[in-house]
């Protein structure tokens, strides 16, 4: 059994026991991720917050129990979930036209909504997202970090601009002399150190709004239990649902990528559910995968396991609660420098790189810069991944339509013709195929020969039978020949049923 399929008490028993118990090396490297990461979750929790209209304890809160929720019940270890961007925008209308308990409400039906879509197998569908999608989305959100960043960056104190290049200074040249400790922490605290000492005026994640004193506390929504109310907050859940599984897939797809592992994406489903109802119990406002956190976690601090997962949401709860007043001194210089770099190591540069565009087939190229402008336009990487799909799948038509060939080959004595196609018969390529022969000309007998070729669908079958009926017209037969099993047995099934298909 992999680790990502452990029941949550077969990983608490350590059925098979976690490195970081054995390893000190790996549980430092654990603790070291869960804290920079704690750390750079506190201002994106409460901006995301100030999106959705609610306390910025709300987004804190479910940056918590997302974290530490998804530690057990998540399919793919070291990822990242929390209050998010995208779920900020989808919830924001509810809560400003019918108030905080709908919102509550509705992160509890779309955790509904999750599980479901999960046992269902969504997660399946990841199989038709294509490499050029892929890189599309790692780009974009790469683009997305670093223009998230851009606001913290205008309209500021000269002083922000020395703390962001020496934040980026000491990450690239630190590691070069330790990794112990991870570089974004030490740029962190130094950064921190230094403005406080120096009485440096600059601002702080204090000045992003006020960071709770106590652990939220379960409830039940404040709103009436009724139909009007399910059918209220149900399209927002859906949504919330839907582009809570995509980008939560998408990243947890991304991490099996540079983890070289494999997860389970139904499970991370599922997990995704029970994590936003426990969420919304508790008064969150719910989340799903963050990919700026999850770089920091496992390419940045080379986490690898469910401890950093949870330490995250845990040491979010401790710093908040019990290290406030430091917390809230960092100035943001610090954590900007930390997701500029992440931004810069997350970008595919081989993607865009002399070479590479040389090779690549234009429609390849064409997908990966459709996701990347859809992002950008919408700041909602679900919409850009469906768009990017689509734009693939037309690519990919318009490639394989032209693949069907028909050659033709007549007895020396004139009285049979044979047609040899060769390919894949579908809606795109058959629409050419009523048009490859000779009607009038050919002798009385025609064999179409479809040995090298398969039937996909039924516009095939109707083009057939649209070159059957010309070649009747004319008062000549027609023979099909060289059926594999699956074509014979879709062109037996719809064969003269399809009246009007041509």
């Amino acid at each position: 059994m992999s680790s990502s399929a452990l029941s949550p008490t077969a990983w608490l028993r350590g059925s098979r026991r976690p490195s970081w118990l054995s390893d000190p090396k790996v549980l430092r490297t654990e603790v070291l991720a869960g804290l920079v990461v704690a750390l750079a979750l506190i201002p994106e929790a409460i901006s995301f917050s100030i999106i959705a209209g609610v306390d910025p304890a709300v987004g804190l809160f479910a940056s918590f129990t997302m974290a530490v929720t998804l530690a057990i019940v998540g399919g793919r270890p070291a990822m990242i979930s929390a209050a998010t961007g995208a779920v900020a925008l989808v919830i924001a209308p509810l809560n400003r036209e019918h108030g905080f308990g709908y919102l509550i409400a509705a992160v509890i039906l779309a955790g509904v909504f999750q599980i479901v879509l999960g046992a269902l197998g969504v997660a399946k569908l990841m199989r038709f997202v294509p490499r050029s999608v892929m890189v599309g989305f790692v780009n974009s959100l790469a683009i997305l970090i670093f223009m998230a960043q851009v606001p913290e960056m205008t309209d500021v104190p000269w002083a922000v601009y020395p703390l962001i290049a020496a934040g980026l200074a000491l990450m690239v040249f630190f590691p070069k002399v330790t990794t112990v400790v991870p570089a974004p922490l030490v740029s962190i605290v130094v950064l921190t150190v230094i403005t406080v000492a120096a009485g440096i005026a600059v601002p702080t994640v204090g000045d992003k709004g006020a960071l709770p004193s106590s652990l939220p506390v379960p409830g039940l929504p404040d709103v009436p239990f009724t139909l009007d109310t399910l059918t209220t907050i149900a399209p927002y859940a859906l949504a919330m649902a839907l582009v809570g599984l995509m980008e939560s897939l998408m990243t947890a797809k991304l991490v099996d990528d540079i983890t070289d592992t494999h997860s389970s994406k139904t499970r991370e489903s599922v997990g995704q559910g029970i994590a936003n109802i426990v969420t919304g119990f508790f008064g969150g406002m719910g989340g799903c995968a963050m990919i700026g956190q999850t770089m920091i976690n496992v390419r940045v601090s080379g986490a690898r396991t469910r401890l950093s997962t949870f330490l995250a949401g845990a040491f979010l709860m401790v710093l908040c609660i019990v290290f406030g007043p430091v917390v809230s001194d960092i100035p943001m210089g610090a954590l900007v420098a930390v997701m500029v770099m992440v931004s810069v190591a997350t970008f595919d540069w081989h993607s865009i790189g002399p070479k590479t565009l040389k090779r690549m087939p234009a429609g390849e190229i064409t997908v990966m810069v459709v996701t990347v402008v859809c992002v950008v336009a919408t700041h909602n990487l679900a919409i850009g991944v469906v768009v990017g799909s689509l734009t693939a799948m037309v690519v990919f038509a318009r490639r394989v339509a032209h693949l069907a060939e028909v050659t033709a080959v007549t007895d020396p004595d004139r009285a049979t013709v044979v047609y040899r196609v060769t390919g894949e018969l579908f809606f795109a390529s058959s629409n050419d195929l009523v048009g490859r022969f000779a009607y009038a000309t050919d002798p009385d007998k025609v064999v179409i020969d479809l040995s090298a070729a398969h039937i996909w669908d039924a516009s095939s079958v109707a083009a057939l039978d649209a070159i059957e009926t010309k070649y009747a017209q004319r008062g000549k037969t027609v023979e099909i020949i060289g059926l594999n099993e699956p074509s014979a047995r879709m062109h037996g099934n719809l064969s003269g049923e399809l009246s009007g298909g041509h």
